[in-house]
């Protein structure tokens, strides 16, 4: 059996998720979620390590020069060093990935419940004709 086809997952649609079940409206929650998307480069950029517990650990690593081959041309080719990020699954992630138990779709937000006020007994008063215009 073959799996399923992933699907892609963009910033807008996490954006009006997390704002539904916030609460938030959308510009808030795409403006946190940029900073916090522009935290992580940054601090990436300088060198750091940046841990979240049970999500996962963000590190950059000095990849060494190496020498590659050309396919075409089978022209060697000198490949510089560089700094790669490097990404290690935590623990609960791993857990939820690897499960054999396939998740549901994300749940659709609650309805905001609608109370009605109980009828009364009495019919409401009407309220009284308007004035006729002679004109």
């Amino acid at each position: 059996m073959s799996e399923p086809q992933a699907k892609t997952i963009t910033k807008k649609v996490l954006v009006n998720r997390i704002s539904e079940r916030t609460g938030q409206t959308k510009v808030v929650v795409k403006e946190i979620l940029q900073q916090l998307l522009d935290e992580v480069v940054d601090e990436l950029a300088r060198g750091n390590r940046l841990e979240f517990r049970e999500f996962g650990v963000f590190e950059v690593r000095q990849r060494a020069s190496r020498q590659a081959q050309n396919p075409r041309t089978l022209e060697k080719v000198e490949v510089p060093s560089r700094r790669v990020v490097k990404f290690k699954v935590g623990r609960k992630m791993r857990e939820r990935v690897s499960a054999d138990i396939p998740l549901e779709p994300a749940p659709a937000p609650e309805e905001p419940m609608i109370v009605e006020a109980p009828q009364s007994e009495t019919p409401p008063p009407t309220p009284p004709p308007a004035p006729s215009s002679p004109f």
